[in-house]
């Protein structure tokens, strides 16, 4: 038993919860670029300055931070306990809609219709909001069910899930096939959520003008910090003694469950807070995207997150990051210069880092290190 809690193949788990230096290094200047140089560069310089950060700058890196999220969700998962999800767009979505609910309301009469209730239940002819749209005028409330709504639906479909013991490439497709039910439904009319529309034309966040450019600098701050928050919580996490547990299922879940331990119990809980982390992220991203529609819970937007997952490196944590910069980077890049090319792109990336770099960039960067040291 104790082989086990050592570590994924028994090895000792490095540096116990401690950063070292160069990772509280690598905190600190993240903190420094979210809290100062961001905003120093975008509010305080003048557009004409040859250093001033332009406002889609800021809204697409404040973008990518939420996909960064959901990459870490994903190795948390993925990389540090074996379960390949397929569906964690669904999550994303629901917190996204769950916060976009909000802004539809903060919309008031200024809407095209001038009436209280959103412009799409207008023109469907809705005379009332729906039960599920009774809590949206709160944010407060609004963003207690953008985590309990989430949480409590990965927690019933991974409980069954995991008590069946699915696994593998079969808990990958009924992970794809329930984000493709949970987008076909969203596109229906009939459910309250804007069909295949979705929400738009945000105007304010707490009275706020969202257009404001100090409002668009607290979401991206807001964003920032979560992603930074998340990161030292996942790597306390896998450090931990439940993390070692973690990676003892995921490296050999018969001796686990051999030993005394429940691996359902442990599963069920980090698969729990991965949705959870990716419902936070669709939160973040609607106010600072401006939309939110069912194509969220398409099929090759869960893909996605894994491919940024695997780009970066499983099991490394930081590497799903890069992972989420790189790809969404150059996916900006592509589809401004060559959009035509720009899925033959991905394609050819995913194929060479199965290829020839299975531990991501993560993993090629501390190869080169340990042939410079040899």
């Amino acid at each position: 038993m104790s082989a086990v809690l050592q570590g994924p193949m028994g090895l000792t788990p490095r540096r116990g919860l401690l950063l070292g230096t160069r990772g509280w290094a690598g905190v600190g200047a993240a903190l420094m670029a979210v809290l100062v140089i961001v905003p120093l560069l975008n509010l305080m310089l003048p557009a004409a300055h040859p250093l001033h950060l332009p406002d889609h700058v800021v809204a697409l890196v404040g973008k990518i931070m939420c996909y960064a999220i959901c990459a870490l969700a994903m190795d948390l998962i993925w990389g540090y306990t074996g379960i390949l999800s397929l569906g964690h767009g669904l999550f994303f979505a629901l917190g996204g809609y769950g916060m976009g609910m909000y802004l539809m309301r903060q919309i008031g009469r200024d809407g095209n219709y001038k009436s209280e209730l959103p412009d799409f239940m207008v023109f469907l002819d809705w005379k009332e909001l729906p039960w599920h749209w009774l809590w949206s005028e709160s944010l407060v409330l609004q963003l207690i069910l953008v985590l309990a709504v989430p949480g409590l639906l990965a927690w019933v479909f991974g409980y069954f899930a995991f008590r069946s013991r699915i696994k593998g490439v079969y808990f990958s497709i009924i992970t794809q096939a329930l984000t493709y039910a949970a987008m076909l439904l969203f596109f229906r009319n009939e459910t309250g959520f804007g069909g295949n529309n979705g929400f738009t034309d945000f105007k304010r966040i707490l009275d706020v003008p969202l257009a404001q450019p100090s409002t668009r600098m607290v979401l991206f701050v807001m964003t920032g910090l979560t992603l930074i928050g998340f990161y030292l919580m996942a790597r306390a996490l896998v450090h931990s003694r439940f993390g070692r547990v973690l990676q003892a299922i995921r490296d050999a879940e018969s001796r686990v469950r051999f030993t005394g331990y429940d691996p359902l119990s442990y599963k069920l809980a980090i698969w729990t807070l991965s949705a959870v982390m990716c419902a936070v992220a669709g939160a973040l991203y609607v106010p600072q995207v401006g939309i939110i529609n069912p194509g969220e819970m398409s099929p090759a937007a869960s893909i996605e997150i894994a491919v940024w997952a695997a780009v970066g490196g499983r099991a490394t944590l930081v590497g799903p990051i890069l992972g989420a910069f790189f790809v969404n980077g150059a996916k900006s890049w592509f589809t401004q210069a060559f959009p035509e090319y720009w899925l033959y792109f991905l394609g050819a990336l995913f194929i060479a880092v199965t290829l020839f770099m299975p531990q991501g960039i993560v993993g090629l960067w501390r190869r080169n290190k340990k042939e410079e040291r040899a």
